[in-house]
């Protein structure tokens, strides 16, 4: 190889950008997340994560029961205080 030849592999090419031509958008078919007439034998590695990620965990769901119905108890325990407040005066 000569000097020449081995400045000129050295050098990088100039980069040509075609012209973007824009491709039609093909969507996607949804993934069904339940396995009702899937015909499937085991749910798949998409259909999984989809599942967990669209349940609640369970004791996250118990704890907002339990904070609901315990707000909506306190709440009416204030309201009954006011209530009963107003009467006597």
């Amino acid at each position: 190889m000569s000097q020449k030849e081995n400045d000129m592999s050295s050098v990088p090419e100039p980069s040509v950008s075609e012209p973007s031509v824009s491709e039609p958008s093909v969507s996607e078919p949804s993934v069904s997340t339940s396995s009702e007439g899937s015909g499937a034998a085991g749910p798949g590695p998409a259909t999984t994560r989809a599942r967990i990620e669209s349940k609640f965990p369970r004791g996250l769901v118990i704890r907002l029961i339990a904070y609901l119905f315990v707000g909506h108890l306190f709440a009416f325990f204030v309201y009954l205080l006011f209530v009963l407040g107003a009467e006597n005066q």
